[in-house]
């Protein structure tokens, strides 16, 4: 009893230095992580002159010049719309195509379908094959095409894997009794799969609308015509050739940011539960 009495205070203030750590590092993390987003945000309100002078401080005057001048100089609502178009587009017809085909694989529907999980796992680790699919693009027609742009975003291996995995958390008993009743393919997938996996379809709804959001080199490379630009290749208008007018260009990366952010923020609740079963699990 002695030694017990003896080894508790110590054991509370090594808990006490432990936490005192912990808490110091996520400090330290956010303070990484949000002061570009401050920096950006304070550099959004400030003019030319201001920002050229002190990049740091804090405006003279917070006025919204710099979000009316992007949005008029980089053509938003045209490439605003172009985005919402391909990120849409993509995202629905990846989340569809992609539930069936894990679906498939999780429950070995088709040959091979541990080689196919194994290949999609591969392709996390292996860079994109620009060049083949350069030529593949080209010789479909599809260069300088929105249908061609939007199949560049058709798979996603990381969604896959999220799918499957969580599709293996399902017991099998609702597969054999779906067969039992005369449940069809199509039917068991729409009325029984999809409700049970609605946290996983949603992270991979926004994991992958972030992604196509936020896209640059495919849409400079694929996509010529000003027409067809998406807004983060309209941002290209904002590079001078004696240099770049910052503060305008940071308004028009926060209007670029809010839309997909408040996506983010309104899907939050599933994907918390979606990455978690997806990836440790199965």
């Amino acid at each position: 009893m002695t030694a017990l009495t003896r080894t508790a205070p110590v054991t509370r203030r090594r808990f006490g230095w432990a936490k005192l750590a912990a808490y110091a590092i996520l400090v330290a993390l956010a303070v990484v992580y949000l002061a570009p987003m401050a920096m950006l945000i304070i550099t959004s309100f400030k003019t030319l002159p201001e920002f050229t002078r002190d990049a740091i401080s804090l405006p003279k005057s917070f006025s919204i010049d710099n979000f009316v001048e992007a949005w008029n100089k980089a053509s938003f609502p045209r490439y605003l719309l172009n985005t919402v178009i391909y990120t849409a587009a993509s995202t629905a017809i990846f989340v569809v195509t992609g539930t069936f085909l894990s679906i498939a694989i999780a429950r070995r529907f088709v040959r091979g379908s541990g080689f196919l999980f194994t290949m999609f796992l591969i392709a996390l680790f292996l860079p994109p094959a620009l060049i083949p699919q350069f030529q593949l693009i080209l010789r479909l027609g599809l260069y300088n095409n929105p249908i061609g742009y939007v199949m560049l975003f058709l798979v996603n291996p990381i969604g896959i894997v999220i799918l499957v995995n969580y599709i293996r958390t399902i017991p099998t008993e609702l597969d054999e009794a779906a067969a039992i009743e005369g449940c069809s393919y199509f039917r068991f997938v729409i009325q029984i799969v999809i409700p049970l996996i609605k946290p996983a379809i949603a992270t991979v709804a926004v994991l992958h609308a972030i992604g196509v959001w936020n896209e640059l080199i495919l849409a400079t490379i694929y996509l010529t015509k000003a027409d067809y630009y998406p807004i983060t290749r309209g941002l290209i208008v904002f590079n001078g050739i004696y240099g770049n007018n910052w503060p305008v260009l940071a308004a028009a990366v926060l209007m670029i940011a809010v839309p997909i952010a408040a996506f983010f923020i309104l899907m939050q609740r599933y994907i918390i539960g979606g990455v978690t079963a997806g990836a440790v699990k199965g």
